[in-house]
């Protein structure tokens, strides 16, 4: 495989729910946003799930799957609206998703996919925009056939009808269809319970400036965080695995964002703030059902500067962002303030500065939320991706492991250094790797 790959796309059709399923929710019907759908930007997010081994007619199975999918889901199945009180909804129109058959001139290598952005782009279809658009369909799938009988299925959704947690457990349930099992193990729930507790309007306010910001083009890269390196963290710290590979990123980015630019330029401020995002399900702790798949997330903030993150130790940043964890829970008592949006449980609510674009990065994890339970016929995914070529800030997503847990590492999909930085960060996470 390599970046002259030729993929051929069929025209665009329209998939609506099957009326072979039964439906908790019908035509016509809404859904009010919680606050945490309230918090999110309605950005586009792409998950690309890999499968090495073959199903009869790929496209064909999915797409029938897809179908019944959407019964069970109904809302992802509709629109943006109006409600009857004017505020933003889901509403359940059956107007339905948009779904592409494609083919690629090439076998399946998996280490060459991760590697070719030129490559990833075409494995998707992608929203017209940054932002999408109220009347854009919530979801797009794509399922890409090779000649070796690998196939990728590409989704991208509206971050507004569902988290990570929830479109993992939207695919899981879209694989067992495909292979007969209906209705899915979980029953799926979209609507929030009132009397669970909520976030404050001046919360849900915080959270959202946080993606407000006009996305910028960076460099992508897929990485991986070596095993030695995270074993090695993890008995210095006692730290989990997504604790210790975050740590690792914040640190690695942090310290090639000050290197020389392209330009031959320094970073000149190492007192500037260079904060870590990351965000906390809340589903637990806000009480929220078991098939509950809407937005049930808070972003938590790790306050420091970036003289501060490049000299600490790996150790200490673990120590960081287990307090900023351990303080989400917080959130959510009534007497919160907006000390506990930025984790730093000092309990004084202070105006934080404004952040440049580049100053702040986010780490999200994808493990143990579906994504690599996504069974179409012939197994569990071999990679899971996520692809972007620009985001509302600059962040990455640690994947689920591939190839059945035994990749020598956690691989991660990043957007989140400029093309004049990689250089500078991947020889950080070499020097850091080279250090076990």
């Amino acid at each position: 495989m390599n970046g002259g790959v030729v993929v051929t796309m069929s025209a665009p059709v329209i998939v609506v729910p099957s009326e072979l399923e039964p439906a908790t929710l019908q035509y016509g019907d809404t859904v009010t946003l919680s606050s945490f759908d309230k918090c999110v930007v309605p950005f586009p997010v792409t998950a690309l799930l890999v499968f090495d081994r073959p199903i009869h007619e790929p496209a064909e199975t999915v797409k029938k799957a897809l179908a019944r999918a959407l019964a069970h889901y109904r809302p992802i199945a509709g629109r943006l609206a109006a409600g009857a009180d004017g505020e933003v909804c889901l509403a359940c129109t059956d107007e339905g998703v948009t779904f592409v058959a494609a083919s690629a001139t090439c076998a399946l290598g998996l280490e060459e996919l991760a590697t070719s952005a030129a490559v990833l782009k075409g494995l998707a279809v992608y929203y017209p925009g940054d932002i999408c658009g109220d009347a854009d369909p919530l979801l797009l799938v794509q399922v890409t056939e090779f000649s070796c009988g690998g196939f990728v299925v590409g989704v991208s959704w509206n971050h507004i009808v569902a988290d990570g947690a929830g479109m993992g457990q939207f695919l899981e349930a879209f694989g067992e269809l495909a292979r007969g099992v209906s209705p899915p193990s979980v029953a799926p729930v979209r609507r929030w319970d009132d009397t669970l507790p909520g976030l404050p309007p001046s919360m849900v306010a915080a959270q959202k400036s946080t993606m407000s910001h006009e996305p910028q083009d960076l460099a992508y890269l897929d990485v991986t965080v070596p095993a030695s390196l995270i074993g090695r963290i993890k008995a210095e710290s006692g730290g989990t695995v997504y604790e210790a590979v975050t740590a690792v990123l914040w640190k690695c980015r942090t310290r090639a964002a000050m290197s020389s630019s392209s330009q031959g330029e320094v970073d000149s401020n190492p007192e500037s703030l260079a904060p870590l995002a990351f965000p906390c399900n809340m589903r637990a702790h806000a009480g929220a059902g078991d098939g509950y798949y809407g937005n049930c997330v808070t972003v938590q903030t790790v306050p420091a500067t970036r003289a501060a993150v490049a000299a600490s130790s790996i150790s200490d940043l673990v120590r960081l962002i287990r307090r900023a964890k351990e303080k989400a829970p917080d959130i959510l008592s009534s007497s919160c303030s907006s000390s506990s949006v930025n984790g730093n449980g000092d309990g004084v609510a202070e105006e934080q500065p404004q952040l440049g674009w580049y100053d702040a990065v986010a780490v999200v994890s994808w493990h143990n939320l579906g994504f690599d339970a996504a069974d179409f016929g012939s197994g569990a995914p071999a990679r899971v991706m996520w692809y972007g070529e620009r985001n509302v800030v600059p962040g990455c997503v640690v994947c689920p492991s591939g190839n059945g847990g035994k990749d020598d590492g956690v691989r991660v999909s990043s957007i989140f250094v400029k093309p004049e930085h990689v250089d500078a960060f991947l020889g950080e996470l070499e020097g850091l790797a080279a250090s076990t």
